[in-house]
């Protein structure tokens, strides 16, 4: 009996976890920092060739 609280704890645990990330957005926020920390890494690299 014990073994399936721990199973239905770590599923409801896995579901707000997963269902906070939905609801706030947080993946394309996080994916909108990363992006701005790589545009200003290629934005300041050397080019050997100019389009």
């Amino acid at each position: 009996m014990t073994a399936f609280f721990i199973v239905l704890g770590v599923i409801l645990s896995f579901f707000i976890i997963t269902f906070t990330i939905y609801f706030f957005n947080l993946d394309m926020k996080l994916i909108r920092k990363v992006y701005d920390l790589l545009g200003k890494h290629y934005d300041t690299m050397k080019r050997d060739k100019k389009l």
